[in-house]
């Protein structure tokens, strides 16, 4: 699924009417139809609904919305901000329509505010006081903050209520191409629903105050031929679907790859065996933990799934190069179709990794004591004629680039998609809304994952994943990054129902994977959520 600017999406709209003729009060009705529809399902007990809105075509989608919640029994009023004499085109249109279903259900007439003065009417007092939730269609994605006037302090009254709020396309005042994570003097909002494709301020601002608040994408007619953008974004949710097809009848553990994990040091178990239980849990047909020979017992302990391999160790415990010679390493890797470097690793193991990647033309994921060891050699990090893919947090990206750790986080895009091109790698850049990077340039960004993932482990769980899927798909193996980092993040997002943020552990995560892998990120009425988790999947688990 493509990202778009604003200007990328008036023009989808625009080409959507001209060229494939689908009118542009349908793209409305549409859209307002979809919100409506998706707060009935997401939020049925809230059935006195406020519907505020501007004078434009984001709030002609609000009454349009107004229109279908009061046909379906909820009490639904309308708060214009605005006098009706100035609605135009469309958005006057639905108006006119939604105010004659209000009259003929007897519902409320809409309450008009021109200015901040009518914002204090006892009409106004009694239209917020009653509403048990509010959707805001007063500004969509055409619009450039800041807000002023009348709309600026509607939201600095709601923002101070408590009950929930839905966002027409965006949170108002919130500037579709922006890259910020908060935006100031924007309305709040629990939840939002936006047309055709996700904007950039829906993959990189935090738009809901929540890491798992509902974003949904909403299909409204318009064609994959009109959809189009030159972002050189995606969302990476899409190449899920690589992951949705079934098994075949006769399968056997052959086909779905062997991943050979070369990890571990003393006193680090831990990150090997998680590595190697996540790689299970994600479908590799085969696993081999190759790991020092004192840390095996603990490491085998994992799952008794897992094979083991035990290698020759130096004095501090690590991995030693004499695991090298040709009978070890053909004894190491000659079953393997993907190799893992780097877990629980420690500094030592320089000659080993360098040697391996050297020795081997074997698909590659390395991620952190690997990546700490590359950063002082660049030179020999090459992807051209492999798959390799890196998985740094950004720390172990300044490592890595020579810059530092907020030199990274202010230039996450530029810097993952030139150091992806330079070395003909993958990067997953990890940290709020990870960053997939692909060696031909395309950027893919993740929405899945919650503050809970914040704790030691994760990484290894995620390093594990990715190994798994690419056994199992070499043939896509963007999308087999992608889908890892994807479903990685909603496993997460699943164990969050049922922990606290403080409380959830790395292989609590992985317990959950099969919820994540089960999960369909476009739903039965055709919305795609590109962020949260619908309350049917969580009611089915």
């Amino acid at each position: 699924m493509k990202i778009l600017t604003a200007d990328e999406m008036r023009t989808v709209d625009r080409v959507t009417t001209e060229r494939f003729g689908v009118a542009s009060l349908d793209l409305m009705l549409r859209a307002g139809t979809a919100v409506a529809a998706f707060i009935l399902r997401e939020f049925p007990d809230r059935r006195h609904i406020a519907v505020l809105c501007g004078k434009g075509n984001n709030g002609g989608d609000g009454f349009v919305a107004a229109h279908r919640l009061a046909v379906a029994g909820c009490a639904t009023q309308v708060l214009l901000l605005g006098n009706p004499a100035d609605l135009k085109g469309d958005a006057k249109t639905a108006f006119d329509k939604m105010a004659a279903t209000f009259r003929r259900l007897d519902n409320p007439d809409p309450v008009f505010v021109p200015d901040e003065a009518a914002l204090g009417t006892p009409q106004v007092e009694e239209l917020l006081g009653s509403a048990a939730l509010l959707i805001d269609a007063v500004v969509g994605t055409g619009f450039k903050p800041p807000l002023r006037g009348v709309a600026a302090a509607l939201r600095d009254r709601i923002n101070a209520l408590k009950m929930p709020i839905v966002a027409v396309d965006l949170p108002s005042g919130w500037d579709a191409d922006s890259r910020m994570f908060t935006a100031e003097g924007a309305f709040r909002a629990n939840a939002v629903v936006t047309f055709t494709a996700p904007k950039l301020a829906h993959m990189s601002g935090n738009l809901t105050g929540s890491a798992t608040g509902p974003i949904v994408v909403a299909p409204i007619g318009s064609p994959d031929q009109a959809i189009e953008s030159a972002t050189n974004l995606t969302w990476a949710g899409s190449s899920q679907s690589i992951t949705q097809q079934p098994r075949a009848a006769d399968s056997n553990k052959g086909l779905y790859g062997h991943v050979l994990i070369a990890a571990g040091g003393r006193g680090k178990s831990g990150a090997a065996a998680m590595a190697s239980l996540a790689a299970l849990r994600a479908g590799a047909g085969l696993v081999t933990a190759a790991v020092p020979a004192s840390i095996l017992p603990s490491v085998a302990a994992i799952t008794p799934e897992l094979m083991t391999l035990p290698l020759k160790e130096g004095a501090a415990g690590e991995i030693d190069p004499s695991n090298l010679e040709p009978d070890s390493l053909r004894r190491l890797t000659e079953r393997a179709t993907v190799i893992v470097m780097g877990p629980g690793m420690g500094p030592e193991p320089e000659e080993f990794v360098l040697g391996l990647m050297e020795k081997t033309q074997l698909p590659l994921v390395l991620d952190a004591d690997a990546l700490n060891i590359l950063a002082k050699h660049a030179d020999k990090l090459d992807g051209w004629g492999r798959t390799v893919v890196l998985t740094p947090h950004p720390g172990e990206m300044a490592r890595l680039a020579g810059i530092s750790t907020k030199e990274v986080q202010e230039n996450r895009e530029p810097l993952a998609r030139a150091f992806a091109r330079k070395h003909n790698v993958t990067v997953v850049l990890k940290g709020w809304r990870t960053l997939i990077a692909h060696p031909d340039g395309r950027i893919a960004i993740n929405t899945t994952g919650n503050p809970g993932m914040a704790k030691g482990g994760s990484g290894d769980i995620l390093t594990g994943i990715v190994a798994a899927l690419l056994a199992q798909y070499p043939d896509h193996p963007g999308e087999a990054v992608e889908a890892a980092v994807y479903l990685h993040g909603l496993a997460a997002d699943f164990a969050l129902r049922e922990q606290d943020e403080h409380t959830l552990l790395a292989t609590d995560t992985v317990a959950h994977l099969f919820r994540a892998f089960h999960f369909r990120s476009w739903d039965e009425a055709g919305y795609v959520w590109v962020g949260g988790i619908p309350s049917s999947a969580v009611r089915a688990k």
